[in-house]
């Protein structure tokens, strides 16, 4: 691997499965898909050590399946999730990138039962390691899944990647008034019920000491930016910055 400027050497990137669905919210963009997997393969060529975790949104939310009963929508949910990690698995493969599927749910063919053990073996290896299956039960969102594999895999830095370009005190989407924090606490997001993760998955890096970076995932060279430590969406850690 070359020598680059990465501030990091291993994290864990959470993608939300509506990111892959680019403007349709629905299904999968293989534009935005190949974009995402060429900017994942230039931080692995920096040798930054890459989890990811991706959502279902795209394709099936549990939660919002008010219709279907709850364990039934949550693990609808789990197995659109390995959907969505095997076709970000082909296009980071077209990228010339290696990679490896985990996944939390048995599926035969889909990717090999996920430990923290392999996926540290693999990561080690050079492989990005695409994390499949949430937690493996219902009840918990993606972001939790993440939260927790982050300290499993011993990532330095949770990468929360999303449509806006950090945390805000509203929706900026809804409020053009509305305040980007540059950094603030665990505690300060949970205190003030800031929506961009769930309050279980805040909890947890708090109690682990785990910074959550959150960014702007489809803008070019945003992903790179984090890497290397520069000032690119909001920072939360227990000290509330850098």
């Amino acid at each position: 691997m070359p020598k680059s400027k990465a501030k990091y050497r291993r994290v864990l990137l959470k993608l939300s499965g509506e990111a892959l669905a680019g403007g349709a919210g629905r299904g999968i963009d293989p534009g935005v898909c190949g974009a995402i997997a060429s900017e994942i393969a230039g931080i692995r060529r920096m040798g930054v050590q890459t989890g990811i975790v991706i959502g279902g949104g795209n394709i099936m939310r549990g939660a919002e399946a008010s219709s279907i009963d709850r364990v039934t929508a949550d693990t609808a949910g789990m197995l659109a999730t390995v959907i969505n990690s095997l076709a970000l698995a082909d296009f980071l493969d077209k990228a010339g990138c290696p990679c490896a599927v985990l996944t939390a749910v048995s599926i035969e063919g889909a990717g090999r039962r996920f430990s923290a053990g392999l996926a540290r073996r693999l990561l080690a290896k050079g492989a990005v390691v695409i994390i499949a299956g949430g937690t493996g039960n219902p009840f918990f969102t993606t972001d939790t899944a993440a939260a927790l594999r982050c300290a499993e895999i011993g990532a330095e830095a949770l990468l929360k990647a999303t449509k806006v370009d950090g945390v805000y005190d509203s929706d900026p989407v809804k409020n053009p008034k509305s305040r980007k924090f540059a950094g603030l606490t665990h505690a300060d997001a949970l205190a003030r019920k800031l929506r961009v993760m769930d309050a279980t998955a805040f909890s947890f890096c708090m109690e682990n000491n785990i910074p959550i970076i959150v960014f702007k995932l489809l803008q070019k060279g945003n992903l790179r930016k984090v890497i290397e430590g520069k000032q690119v969406g909001s920072l939360v850690t227990t000290g509330g910055g850098k």
